[in-house]
């Protein structure tokens, strides 16, 4: 079995999760990195992201769209979490770039710490509206230990659907 696992990760979280997959996954892995010099052809194709603005970035946006007849894993991570809802939400969205003709096998998601200058950002508006940017920064506090160790066995276990 040949699989590739393509990615964008521009704070290591969902690079952790593609180092998981290249642990765990039995067979060759043809193809490792990023979007824009990716195959489009392996027996699995792996494709992971970070969440802006409520779905994938946009170069794996455009990557899925360029896939067909393809059996396609979703991973990726969220600064935001702690609610599977939540999470649903955003591969849903990110399933609209995916043609009818491939099959999704698989997908995860998890919580990822975000960059200290996000946490600065909340705090200097909490000053002006604490109501709604003190949760945002007890959310980013909690955010700071994910991909946790519980993640990363929650996610080896649905990679088992695989082997």
């Amino acid at each position: 079995m040949q699989y590739a696992i393509i990615f964008s990760s521009p704070t290591g979280n969902t690079q952790m999760l593609a180092e998981t997959i290249k642990n765990h996954i039995k067979g060759e892995c043809c193809y490792y990195g990023k979007a824009d010099l990716a195959p489009l052809m392996a027996d699995y194709i792996f494709v992971g992201f970070w969440t802006d603005k409520g779905t994938c970035d946009e170069s794996i946006q455009d990557y899925l769209k360029q896939l067909h007849h393809q059996k396609i894993f979703l991973f990726g991570t969220a600064g935001f979490g702690g609610s599977q809802e939540y999470f649903d939400g955003i591969l849903k969205r990110v399933q609209t770039n995916i043609a009818d003709d491939n099959q999704i096998v698989g997908q995860f998601m998890c919580q990822g710490k975000m960059p200290m200058s996000v946490r600065q950002r909340y705090e200097q508006m909490a000053q002006k509206q604490p109501e709604r940017f003190l949760p945002m920064i007890e959310n980013f506090d909690q955010a700071l230990s994910h991909p946790s160790p519980e993640d990363l066995q929650s996610f080896i276990q649905q990679l088992s659907v695989i082997q």
